[in-house]
């Protein structure tokens, strides 16, 4: 798919993986509704981007009418600017780290579990399933890959973390392993409309949550990896983004960037 002229609907848009992703899709001619819960990063982020290729729309992943808000909030904007939506990454994303028992012998918080799910993946699949309507209903372009029909991607975040959870991270891999499982059936559901889905699943990058890592659990993460043996850069997970809208080739697919890191059992 061609990003140029294209509207995207970003979660998490206005910081981290989704802020990267939302500067390279408008680096390359593409317009972008940034969602988030923080609307002084979103508006920095359109300050930085421009009004005319950006809008805010502030978005709590958790609650369904936020969302719809949103994404009805996108459509006008898409009917003012006469560029068609062209895709939805949802990468709003939560880690809570909590073992099973901790060393008092508490089981882990059940509401704890629940939050992450309802941001990590309820808060995926109903950003989704939301923007599909409107996806669906696009007339696919009249270049590029018109004689395949394509409409639109969704480019979902799954982590590592769905394939070596490590210790603490039981609710954070049960949300990040669901994507990763949700991708091929998702594929197979939306073939018919010609929409994509692809996942990136990314190991350690430098973003706000791993911002709050000790140097020491930074430094065993960065250790796990084979090469480069550093965090990946925000960047670099907008550049698999872009590749995974423009090539029409990429579907049903869960790729990892991660640097060849397999995740230890603990660290």
């Amino acid at each position: 798919m061609k990003i140029e002229g294209r509207t995207f609907v970003i979660s998490g848009g206005a910081s981290g993986l989704g802020q990267a992703t939302a500067e390279e899709l408008v680096r390359f001619g593409g317009y972008v509704a940034v969602l988030d819960m923080n609307e002084d990063n979103g508006a920095a982020v359109v300050s930085k981007l421009g009004a005319d290729k950006t809008r805010f729309f502030q978005c709590n992943v958790t609650d369904t009418e936020s969302i719809a808000a949103a994404v009805q909030g996108t459509v006008e904007w898409v009917k003012e600017t006469g560029k068609p939506l062209g895709g939805v990454i949802p990468a709003a994303g939560i880690s809570l780290p909590s073992t099973m028992l901790d060393r008092h012998n508490t089981p882990l918080s059940l509401p704890d579990f629940n939050f992450v799910l309802s941001v990590n993946l309820t808060g995926t699949i109903d950003l989704v399933r939301q923007c599909l309507p409107h996806l669906a209903a696009t007339t696919p372009p009249s270049s590029g890959s018109l004689e395949d029909g394509e409409r639109g991607v969704v480019i979902m975040v799954a982590s590592a973390a769905a394939f070596e959870g490590q210790r603490g991270q039981v609710s954070y891999a049960a949300s990040k392993g669901a994507i990763a499982a949700m991708t091929l059936p998702m594929t197979r559901d939306l073939s018919r409309y010609g929409i994509r889905v692809v996942t990136l699943a990314p190991s350690l990058f430098d973003s706000a949550m791993t911002s709050l890592m000790s140097n020491k659990v930074r430094q065993s993460l960065e250790g796990a990896m084979e090469f480069p043996r550093r965090a990946g850069r925000p960047e670099e997970f907008a550049m698999a983004a872009r590749h995974a809208v423009e090539n029409v080739m990429l579907n049903g697919a869960v790729i990892r960037l991660d640097g060849g890191m397999r995740m230890p059992s603990k660290l």
